[in-house]
């Protein structure tokens, strides 16, 4: 298993344990507050809304993740959403981890 399958799985664990904030106007809402320690925008995701997300995300000094695809992350959450936030460190750190660690043999 990648470490990508492991940060969906996380993802979808913390879906479970409602610690994610879901969709583009409640997380970024969440980044203002700062109720979210990390932000998951796909790859695949539309260049307007990319900005506006990662603008956000650099003035509250919160961690961006571009990693995962608008199909792969509905998939993970078990809906059709692309941006989400993840509102528990635990969560955050560790996928954050798992994304920058390379992968072992």
């Amino acid at each position: 298993m990648t470490n990508k399958d492991s940060a969906l799985q996380l993802l979808g664990l913390a879906q479970r344990a409602r610690k994610l904030v879901l969709g583009t106007g409640p997380t970024l809402a969440a980044i203002r507050k700062r109720q979210v320690s990390l932000v998951c925008f796909p790859s695949d995701g539309g260049a307007s809304q990319a900005k506006k997300v990662a603008d956000k995300c650099a003035f509250y000094h919160i961690p961006l993740n571009q990693s995962f695809t608008k199909a792969e992350i509905s998939q993970a959450v078990g809906a059709n959403r692309s941006v989400i936030g993840i509102a528990n460190a635990g969560f955050s750190k560790k996928i954050i981890t798992l994304m920058t660690e390379k992968e072992r043999n």
